[in-house]
């Protein structure tokens, strides 16, 4: 079982700033930058205009770590503080599906872990210490 631990921005628009600002500060390496607009488009979800270039997901590396971030998308609360994550990446989504279950007791679930475009098995949950976790199985893997 492998299980990585990376921190996740979370900005309010401005994420290719925080982006160009963090490589330059770090002298990171952008490994991926996807915006909202790159994404497949549902119309029970339409991106707004003003927000198709803004990003949906970036990560650098820093180091031995990994920095990832997204924006806020227009409409959807952005309260400093809360914008700050960390990500749980597994191998499988078994473990995914496990790991979830055990940080959501006591806790919040904010989205259900799913499968989505990006991940066999992905979810957001708050745990019973006010820490918010993003949970998601490498894609590709069942």
């Amino acid at each position: 079982m492998a299980i990585s631990l990376n921190v996740y921005l979370v900005t309010n628009g401005n994420g290719r700033e925080a982006v160009e600002f963090y490589k330059e500060a770090f002298g990171a390496e952008v490994l991926a930058m996807q915006t909202f607009g790159e994404g497949p488009s549902s119309p029970d979800h339409p991106i707004p205009p003003e927000a198709k270039d803004w990003i949906m997901h970036a990560s650098l590396q820093i180091g031995s770590s990994v920095l990832m971030l997204s924006d806020t998308l227009p409409g959807m609360p952005h309260t400093v503080g809360d914008n700050i994550t960390i990500t749980v990446n597994t191998d499988t989504a078994e473990e995914a599906k496990n790991i979830f279950s055990k940080l959501e007791v006591g806790g919040k679930v904010n989205m259900p872990i799913q499968e989505t475009f990006w991940s066999p098995a992905y979810g957001n949950v708050t745990d019973k210490f006010g820490v918010l976790f993003q949970i998601s199985a490498a894609a590709g893997q069942a």
